[in-house]
């Protein structure tokens, strides 16, 4: 024992020089350097896609930006459930965008049409240069207007029998029941509910009923009923569920598959190639895929992102009851398309001298790509926000005048190309949600170890939100931001 207390001693002052030198050290990459004591079992597992920022552009030399929409919402979880682990955060898990969009703002509501646009100006808190923030909403459709056909594979393999940290007692499975118990009560009558699950092999556990009161207490009888043990045959679950879906499909309505798993995916009889092909082949056939993570032990986040990318879907990552409450709670948005292949350019005037944008690392594309109309892009739901943040440096003396043109580009869910265009112009905004919006940028670069983090200091976004109490009361979500961001400072890691 005291040779273990010497050990961890040691490990400890190693952990506090590496605190100490902050960004400079670089930061854990992937956790691979994180001492034992600071991972869960198979954190090692753990594995997220590469972030290669994006560098300023020069306007003169490339004036235009272009970039897939979506609305996932996992990063922010994902970077929650390191921090009140005690982990710093593997850099490659902060996603901006996907910080950004986990909270809703009050961007205007379209008049008509799918979708709004609406854009600000502000100082920018890290640099002398403006951030350009472009805001969008959606229509609200409510559930129930249109039937749905929905298959929920639940991941049952005994890597869900985990224990989910900071949760006495709590393990992976729970959470997944208490999802589905969330997203049982907001569901219509009109809907119709299948359950398929997979460990060893993979089972249909409930034939599709529709969600009336008899329905769902049997949806949730059969949740309540299970039990996490075997292997993980992933390939066979996703078959079957998509057979389950085809086989019920509704024409007029929403036909998905709703995944939830920790990741620890066995593909089978599939390459993973293969299995993101054959996702992609259902989702062009009208079977969309959104995925819900859970655990942090032997979840493959850059796994899981992937499947929802070629499965026209979304990705949310639950750590905890209030996170499955959020997700259910905006049931619509992540259930009910609005605005499919949705896209956005932003062409810059003379009067911005460089560029460049904030996330969307892994979602850009070519102006040809842009152009063409049968490119695969994201998908944005029902009654959501989506936010587009740019830092730019801009010329002398341009104030009040235009900085750029936004172009937002989508399809109905009939299928009708839809455009709406905006004028950037250099008058500031004073919005709350702005102000708020830049608070979130600013903790992501910093947690990032980000090379464009300029001036960026925790304390600076604690003290920005401390100055907005009465805005931070009336949204739960928002004042646990400000929460996390006070635990992050507290840790050590990051120098501020």
């Amino acid at each position: 024992m005291k040779k273990r207390k010497i050990i961890a001693c040691a490990l400890g002052i190693a952990v506090g020089l590496l605190s100490a030198a902050g960004c400079e050290a670089g930061g854990w990459e992937h956790e691979m350097f994180a001492p034992e004591f600071m991972q869960d079992a198979g954190a090692s597992n753990y594995r997220y896609d590469s972030i290669v920022e994006q560098d300023f552009h020069e306007t003169a030399k490339e004036p235009s930006s272009y970039f897939s929409l979506d609305r996932n919402t996992a990063g922010y979880s994902l970077v929650r459930a390191q921090i009140n682990a005690g982990r710093q955060i593997a850099s490659d898990s902060v996603r901006l965008e996907e910080l950004i969009n986990y909270f809703d703002y009050d961007f205007p509501a379209p008049e008509e049409g799918e979708l709004s646009v609406s854009t600000y100006v502000s100082d920018c808190p890290w640099s002398e240069n403006k951030l350009l923030t472009v805001g969008i909403r959606t229509e609200e459709k409510e559930l129930g207007d249109v039937r749905s056909n929905y298959v929920l594979l639940i991941d049952s393999s005994g890597s869900m029998s985990a224990r989910v940290q900071g949760l006495e007692g709590t393990t992976c499975m729970d959470l997944v029941k208490l999802t589905v118990s969330k997203l049982t009560e907001r569901l219509t009558e009109r809907d119709s509910v299948s359950i398929v699950t997979y460990a060893s092999g993979s089972e249909e556990v409930l034939e599709p009923v529709l969600a009336d009161e008899a329905g769902k207490e049997r949806i949730l009888r059969a949740v309540d009923g299970l039990n996490a043990y075997g292997s993980t045959y992933g390939s066979g679950g996703i078959e079957k569920a998509y057979a389950n879906a085809e086989k019920y499909f509704s024409e007029e309505g929403n036909n998905r598959v709703i995944l939830m798993t920790d990741g620890d995916f066995n593909v089978g009889l599939f390459s993973e190639a293969e299995l993101k092909e054959f996702i992609g082949e259902k989702a062009k056939s009208g079977v969309y895929l959104s995925v819900l993570g859970y655990g942090m032990g032997n979840a493959r986040d850059d796994f899981m992102q992937t499947l929802a990318l070629n499965g026209n879907g979304n990705y949310a990552y639950i750590d905890t009851p209030l996170e499955a409450e959020k997700i259910c709670g905006e049931l619509g948005g992540m259930l009910t398309t609005v605005a499919k292949d949705a896209k956005a350019g932003m062409t810059f005037s003379e009067n911005v001298k460089r560029y460049r944008i904030l996330g969307y690392d892994m979602k850009t594309m070519s102006e040809s790509d842009f152009n063409n109309s049968e490119k695969d892009a994201g998908e944005i739901g029902s009654n959501l926000c989506v936010v587009a943040v740019y830092e730019a440096e801009l010329a002398q003396d341009v104030e009040g005048e235009p900085l750029a043109e936004v172009a937002v580009r989508y399809k109905t869910k009939e299928g009708e190309e839809r455009e709406v265009t905006r004028t950037v112009e250099n008058v500031s905004a004073a919005e709350e949600d702005i102000a708020f919006i830049a608070c979130v940028a600013e903790f992501g670069l910093v947690l990032r170890c980000s090379a464009y983090r300029g001036n960026a200091a925790l304390s600076a976004v604690v003290s920005r939100l401390d100055g907005m109490e009465e805005y931070l009361e009336g949204d739960i979500y928002k004042a646990e931001f400000r929460s996390l961001v006070k635990k992050a400072v507290s840790s050590g890691y990051y120098g501020n």
